[in-house]
């Protein structure tokens, strides 16, 4: 056993009610950027009209945003620390996953974005190959230019895998795969899609030889992640609700911190 102090029920506490004042904290920045935008709107409507809503002096949208972003961080924090402790002397979590520091590093972007790189990633199995080979055949058949594709080794959809993918990905945008893929014989595994920040737009060809050298993680802006683990945690969950004893019955164990919902900025 550990010699450090185990926490007790006054620390549970001392972080819920530090949860509450980070909410409040955040809520206020919220409602302050807000009210800053709603004078600007109006004092273009009516350059007369009211000191209501107005900023403070000297106090600009950057800096509003950036109030916005440093209490979202504050609010992740504490939320992550009270999830913790609830856990470690309850052994009950909340139903919240608050975002990791480790998941990406600090937005270190414009503020105000000029031009965005969106970077996608979808993997898949190769679950059913003749399945695919046969809809890279039909394809050829309906289109036979679709096999003469320079990018794509091998004569023909019947050359092989390396050809069959290259027919359908030729022929279909990556989304109508991803709807589809299914029908091609391919089984979905993660997928992410990353919204960066860039400083302006690039040249025609400028970075076609290096296409994923230009992935920064402190320019992402949003990001949106896809993976059966997150259903995985959600039935876990369940399971583990259905079968343990409820508080009354004198149970309540649960998973651990931040196996909940995910939500979150970034």
């Amino acid at each position: 056993m550990s010699d450090a102090a185990q926490p007790t029920a006054a620390d549970v506490r001392a972080a819920a009610e530090a949860v509450k004042a980070a909410l409040d904290r955040h809520l206020e920045a919220v409602e302050r950027r807000a009210g800053e935008s709603r004078a600007s709107a109006g004092a273009g409507a009516d350059a007369g009209d009211g000191e209501r809503g107005e900023a403070p002096a000297g106090q600009d949208t950057a800096g509003l945003d950036s109030a916005v972003y440093a209490a979202f961080d504050e609010l992740a924090a504490a939320g992550e620390a009270y999830d913790e402790l609830l856990y470690e002397v309850y052994d009950e979590v909340t139903p919240f996953e608050i975002p990791g520091g480790d998941t990406l590093p600090a937005y270190a972007g414009p503020e105000t974005p000029s031009a965005l790189s969106v970077l996608i990633r979808r993997d898949y199995t190769i679950a059913e190959p003749q399945r695919m080979l046969a809809q890279a055949e039909r394809v050829t058949e309906l289109d036979p230019e679709s096999a003469e594709d320079e990018r794509v080794e091998g004569a023909s959809a019947g050359g092989g895998v390396h050809a069959a993918l290259g027919v359908l990905f030729g022929e279909y945008e990556p989304d109508e795969i991803a709807t589809r893929h299914k029908e091609f014989g391919l089984e979905e595994g993660d997928s992410t899609l990353w919204v960066t920040a860039v400083d302006e737009p690039s040249e025609p060809g400028e970075w076609l030889s290096t296409p994923f050298d230009q992935a920064d993680a402190q320019r992402v802006v949003c990001r949106f992640d896809v993976s059966s683990v997150f259903d995985e945690d959600e039935e876990d969950l369940l399971v583990e609700t259905e079968d343990e004893p409820g508080p009354a019955a004198g149970g309540g164990a649960g998973p651990g911190p931040g196996s909940g919902p995910g939500f979150g900025r970034r």
